[in-house]
């Protein structure tokens, strides 16, 4: 038998017309530091570890509509925010810049929309 190379998650990469703009946005909204500033591609790093966020200039990108319905465009993932505040966390995230969802399916969570457009949850420990 074969062993398996090791292999580790570094990294999640959000394609968006700005760089600058969207990892701007999540450095406001997490309080991380910016690893690497380039002008197609910024990373940013969690204080304690772990894998970082990173941001990539699509051209030809198209926001994600939420939820998507037939023929719109689809989102390709989305991120999850465990938080012991949803109250505050939300006030954090609306002064950073996201845009709470119109459509929120479950009361423990809420949905936001970055500047791209990307989703994301902010939700409570067991939720």
């Amino acid at each position: 038998m074969t062993q398996k190379p090791r292999m580790a998650l570094s990294g999640i990469v959000l394609g968006t017309p700005d760089v600058h703009e969207l990892a701007g946005f999540y450095q406001r909204l997490l309080g991380w530091t910016v690893d690497q500033d380039e002008p197609d591609w910024m990373k940013l790093r969690p204080p304690n570890g772990g894998p970082g966020l990173s941001f990539q200039t699509e051209r030809d990108y198209v926001r994600p509509t939420w939820p998507a319905g037939p023929g719109d465009q689809q989102m390709m993932l989305h991120l999850d925010f465990e938080v012991d505040d949803l109250d505050a966390a939300e006030a954090q995230a609306l002064a950073a810049g996201a845009v709470l969802a119109d459509h929120q399916p479950e009361d423990d969570c809420r949905v936001f929309l970055d500047p791209a457009g990307h989703p994301f949850c902010l939700f409570l420990p067991g939720a």
